[in-house]
């Protein structure tokens, strides 16, 4: 039984697990379609998690995806988090405001998260994915035992064997062109930058199947991935001007410039987002992950108290122009090829 059987699915998409933006109606309407909604939990505390998967299931009968960061916490560094506020108070002097005086750990990762791993044992999804990297092998053996369909995020041949030895379902093979957060398991590692399709490629012999991930904006697109060998595409960056979708009216409007960059800037991890005022600080200094997150919040919060709207987590893929303010049902019929 293929994965898309197993599931139930009609069709090839899924819906990328944007944080903060894919809510429960967005989820829904895309498993109500016929696709994979998918809830990002990355920002979430389990009490939130377990709430939002309840308003999910409430819309839908169908599966969905519940997403978990995986990254190996870093301990903390004052003193590379002074380099970094300082780099940033020409910044907040603009705005009238002040930077602040420490950064903390604001988004716990599942490695280090006893909660959410109990979250997700209590709550069951049909699928739980990771990015960044994976949780342990107990928290693994038990969601398989209870059903659960897993993937993780790779973007290269050794993450990718990574995902296989630690006995997951499938991979998703996160292209250079992907929105939002490289899955890269060590940020510090050199990184090939493998387009989508390269990537699948890459990882085709390992077996498992394969979901494309990264530039993927329309039927044709998602068609090209599957004759590359994945057996459906995820897409994000296509849903962002969603009326479900949580992205806010001036993440909404810059996504019109089609301009895109990698960045550590905004969060301390390699990222694309649509270029604005943070991406052209450069990422010289930046703070570990996700401390610079936490002042790029406050620098963020701060300048939009004066009207500048510059200063966002605006995630985007390289199709970002191509994004169309169409109900969430109405894009996954279009990407079906």
């Amino acid at each position: 039984m293929d994965l898309l059987e197993r599931l139930g699915l009609t069709r090839p998409v899924f819906l990328a697990p944007m944080a903060g933006i894919s809510t429960p109606a967005l989820a829904a309407e895309v498993s109500n379609a016929g696709g994979l909604g998918s809830l990002g939990l990355g920002a979430l505390d389990a009490r939130a998690g377990r709430k939002v998967i309840a308003a999910t299931r409430a819309l839908t009968e169908r599966p969905f995806n519940v997403n978990l960061f995986c990254h190996r916490p870093e301990a903390p560094d004052p003193a590379r988090d002074a380099i970094w506020i300082e780099r940033l108070r020409p910044e907040f002097a603009r705005f009238g405001a002040t930077p602040p005086t420490s950064l903390h750990e604001i988004y716990r990762s599942l490695q280090d998260s006893a909660e959410l791993a109990q979250m997700l044992r209590d709550t069951r999804p049909a699928v739980v994915s990771f990015h960044f990297g994976l949780p342990d092998a107990a928290l693994i053996a038990d969601l398989k035992a209870a059903g659960v369909v897993l993937m993780a995020s790779a973007t290269n041949l050794a993450e990718g064997r990574a995902i296989r030895d630690a006995g997951l379902d499938a991979i998703v093979a996160q292209g250079w062109q992907a929105g939002g957060h490289r899955g890269m398991f060590d940020p510090g590692a050199p990184d090939q930058r493998l387009a989508t399709l390269d990537l699948l490629r890459e990882l085709a012999p390992l077996g498992l199947p394969l979901i494309a991930a990264g530039g993927i904006m329309s039927a044709a697109d998602v068609r090209a991935a599957l004759s590359a060998g994945a057996v459906a595409a995820q897409c994000g960056t296509a849903y962002l001007r969603a009326p479900e979708a949580a992205t806010d009216p001036a993440h909404r409007v810059a996504l019109s410039s089609g301009q895109t960059v990698m960045t550590r800037a905004i969060s301390g991890r390699p990222a694309r987002n649509v270029v604005n005022l943070f991406t052209a600080l450069g990422d010289e200094g930046v703070a570990g992950y996700p401390y610079a997150y936490d002042a790029g919040k406050a620098l963020n919060a701060a300048a939009r108290a004066t009207g500048e709207t510059g200063f966002g987590a605006q995630w985007a893929g390289t199709g970002a122009a191509q994004a169309q303010a169409l109900p969430a049902a109405e894009i996954t019929r279009l990407l079906t090829p």
